[in-house]
């Protein structure tokens, strides 16, 4: 497999591998097989430190010292990824080797992760290592097995042919297959051998600690083990070693010569080293390399954090600041660590877990917040601080609130509170959460009394339309429609976008929350964007701008599920679904709505559900199903049903008329739309606008001016007016062009039929060049056709340059040109 995968790499098709496995099982091994194969490519290698796991970037600059570039680590975290990204891929062809991922610090993790996914296009492999058997990162993996027993034999027979029997068989059974324990534990006295009863690590800890001490080199070997990156006159002055001593860890096989600086030979002899030596021991090393460190504060700083015992407040401070600085500049999960081991340092340790929580909640860190909050009583804490604990809850225990409406009431009263201790934000961001809670689960109209009661608690701005919206749609949906256009502030883009897009304003939801797309998109916050596409093009669906919406959802679900953000790849999909299935692809369209369904993060979220129900609908429809499908859609109808959503319901007026006509049940339908026309005029939305619309021409065919400006919807009702009577050709006519457009298949084919029976052939219709493209392909094509480099496209998209490159060549023969000024002409509509 790995000869595989570096053939592919040297052939420009770039990939990347995580073995997993336990200590000893043979990462280490295959990664060295694959330096030792990697022929003409360059080597780049890091191996992770536990007591650099804190360091923010410090397996990165490992990685990338031999390139000597100048990447500015003071950046937010995927500016450092967007240029590592470009510096690897401008070494191709090159190998990265990854030992000990799991002691990797987060950012480099975050950053290597963020490369691996990008590299297809390169000539690159990223091959690593870990202990760990979780699959978070999504890459691919193999889990490397215990070898079996004659080749254990063959393999201890091989490396200590003179082993005694009793010790060869007793061995043999202990080891059970596990090759470290095989090659190394033979260099260990065989007296010594017989008597060890400990686990299998704790006895190859035990053997390379006892060879560490036998050499006399265990002061130096333990500087090294607390500091891996540390450089040799550092290293050595730190310890009290001289050359002799590295000569004598060499000889006894315990570290390599590396270049200019020493590395141990296998990443278990660092841990045994560490682990094994004394406190004591282990706290005056931390101190010797502080003392050399002096040029380099931050490192300077965590051997001080690593050496101190007890409390120490002024140690703290300076975890602190540092903690601001290393937020400032992406590294969150190092302020987290920071925050904590400051919080470890002083008596009142509070307020530094709460801020901890937070940052560890803001990239999703659930587990470490979780950690933080079992080993931390925040129970006496003031209003304020209750609220911003209430706001870390609601992004790490979600679903475990089962009673949605209660913990609406609950997060109300917390919110409250907050504003009368004098903090309307965070009283806000509290209310916030209790309103997407009441839009996305507690749809109902026994949510009355709580919706109105978040709502006589804002102000009046951005955040606070946003609630409203949320909350209070029917009551408050104009005045919140007509104050949006009071701000332009890109700031607000995004909490504005939100409030026009669950009104159903669509085409100003997509302009503003479209500003917030591109500032998430400069600021490299993927986790973020992520949400932000799925909403922006959400509304773009209904307004026919599919060929953008297709692309960009697809990149909302990768990016959400490489971020961590699994629901939001959920609802992207949804989106994808109902695209699909307008399309004409039923079969895919059924796929993807099953995969949706099936998702446990799906259960309960009336959004999605009502969503759902809308593409299931639209599937049936096309199929010729009008029952089934006015049954599907008739649920999101009924307070009782699990579809049911107050507001979105109108949104599928259009698709339940439809199958209600199909199906033989209009007078039905118009009884369960029937708050429709005064709810529209009431509110103003569009959506609600259209959708009366909609009603009213089904209603009465022969009278009235279609006037939404809408396509999809516009090409429907001339559908509907056209095939009535005798057949008004120029409405199918334009219907059908509509949907040829778009690529509406079915409904393409609806006009197509309804020409034939007036007598008039139109042909099948062309598929539009655009459409051979992939929707990355199509993103990419879009953005060199405005003018974009290939750089400027590159960091839009998180891509290297040389993929931009690779993709372009491969579209141009797709669209039938040579060039990159024939693409604004060729694409069209997009």
């Amino acid at each position: 497999m790995l000869r595989d995968l570096l053939d592919r790499a040297k052939k420009g098709r770039g990939g990347a591998l995580v073995i997993r496995g336990e200590a000893g099982i043979g990462k280490t091994a295959l990664l060295q097989a694959v330096e030792a194969e990697a022929g003409g490519m360059r080597v780049l290698r890091a191996t992770g430190v536990e007591s650099e796991s804190r360091l923010p970037y410090a397996a990165l600059h490992q990685l990338l010292f031999p390139l000597t570039a100048q990447i500015n680590f003071e950046s937010d975290l995927y500016a450092v990824a967007r240029a590592v990204l470009e510096l690897i891929a401008d070494a191709a062809p090159v190998v990265l080797v990854l030992d000990d991922l799991h002691w990797f610090d987060k950012e480099s993790g975050d950053v290597l992760a963020f490369v691996a996914r990008r590299i297809g296009s390169e000539a690159v492999l990223a091959v690593g290592a870990t202990r760990l058997l979780s699959r978070e990162s999504g890459l691919p993996d193999l889990e490397i097995g215990r070898l079996p027993g004659d080749v254990a034999a063959a393999l201890l027979d091989a490396h200590a042919p003179d082993l005694p029997a009793v010790a060869r068989r007793r061995l043999l059974t202990e080891a059970a297959g596990n090759p470290l324990a095989l090659v190394e534990l033979p260099k260990t006295a065989a007296g010594r051998l017989l008597d060890e009863t400990l686990p299998l690590n704790s006895r190859l800890e035990r053997a390379f600690a006892a060879r560490a001490e036998d050499t006399g080199t265990a002061g130096l070997l333990l500087v090294l083990a607390a500091d891996t990156n540390c450089d040799l006159k550092r290293l050595l002055a730190a310890a009290g070693a001289g050359l002799d001593d590295v000569q004598r860890a060499i000889d006894a096989e315990l570290i390599v010569l590396d270049g200019a600086s020493l590395r141990f030979r296998h990443p278990l002899m660092r841990s045994a080293v560490y682990q094994r030596a004394p406190l004591a021991a282990r706290l005056a090393a931390h101190r010797a390399l502080a003392e050399q460190l002096a040029d380099f504060p931050d490192r300077r700083l965590w051997h001080l954090a690593s050496a101190a015992v007890g409390t120490d407040e002024g140690l703290a401070a300076e975890l602190e600041l540092y903690a601001e600085r290393a937020r400032a500049r992406g590294a969150t999960m190092a302020a987290v660590a920071a925050l904590r081991r400051a919080g470890e340092l002083t008596d009142r340790p509070g307020r530094l877990t709460l801020r901890a929580a937070e940052l560890a909640s803001e990239v999703g860190a659930r587990h470490e917040v979780e950690q933080m909050l079992a080993g931390n009583d925040l129970g006496g804490a003031g209003p304020v601080e209750r609220a911003r604990l209430a706001n870390v809850l609601e992004v790490v225990r979600y679903p475990r609130y089962t009673d949605p409406l209660r913990r609406v009431r609950e997060l109300t009263d917390i919110a409250e509170a907050a504003i009368e201790a004098g903090s309307p934000e965070v009283g806000r961001q509290v209310l916030w959460r209790a309103a997407s809670r009441c839009f996305f689960q507690t749809t109902g109209p026994e949510t009355a009394g709580a919706r109105a009661r978040i709502a006589s608690l804002v102000q009046d701005d951005p955040l606070s339309l946003a609630i409203l919206a949320y909350t209070v749609p029917e009551e408050r949906g104009r005045e919140v429609l007509q104050k949006i256009s009071d701000y332009d502030d890109p700031e607000a883009a995004r909490w504005l976008g939100s409030a026009a897009l669950v009104l159903g304003d669509f085409e100003r939801s997509s302009s503003m929350i479209g500003e917030a797309v591109d500032s998430a998109r400069s600021q490299g916050r993927l986790g973020v964007l992520a949400r932000l596409l799925g909403g922006s093009n959400w509304g773009r669906l209904w307004l026919g701008q599919w060929d953008r919406a297709h692309a960009e959802l697809t990149e909302a679900r990768g990016l959400a599920q490489e971020t961590g953000e699994a629901f939001y790849a959920m609802a992207a999909q949804t989106s994808i679904a109902a695209i699909t299935a307008m399309r004409g692809d039923l079969d895919r369209a059924t796929e993807l709505l099953e995969e949706v369904e099936a998702s446990p993060l799906t259960a309960g979220m009336r959004y999605i559900q009502v969503a759902l129900a809308q593409a299931r609908g639209l599937v049936h429809l096309f199929r010729g199903e009008a029952g089934l499908a006015y049954a599907v859609l008739a649920r999101t109808f009924d307070p009782a049903e699990p579809t049911y959503h107050r507001y979105m319901r109108w949104w599928l007026v259009p698709d339940l008329l439809d199958a209600a006509i199909g199906a033989g049940r209009l007078d039905e339908a118009r009884e369960v739309i029937a708050e429709l026309p005064e709810l529209a005029e009431r509110v103003g939305a569009p959506i609600l606008v259209v959708a009366a619309e909609y009603a009213s021409v089904l209603t009465h065919p022969d009278t009235g001016e279609i006037t939404t400006r809408w396509p999809l919807y516009r090409a429907r009702l001339q559908l509907h007016r056209g095939r009535k009577g005798r057949r008004n050709k120029d409405l199918l006519r334009s219907a059908r062009d509509t949907f040829d457009m778009l690529g509406a298949t079915p409904w393409a084919d609806m006009a197509r039929a309804e020409l034939h029976a007036a007598g008039e052939h139109s042909g099948q219709r062309r598929e539009a060049v655009r459409e051979k493209l992939s929707p990355q392909e199509l993103q990419i094509a879009a953005m060199a056709a405005e003018g974009l480099t290939n750089r400027e496209i590159a960091e839009r998209l998180f891509l290297s340059h040389r993929t931009i490159g690779s993709h372009l060549y491969r579209i141009y023969p797709k669209l039938g040109i040579s060039r990159r000024a024939q693409l604004s002409g060729v694409l069209g509509v997009t």
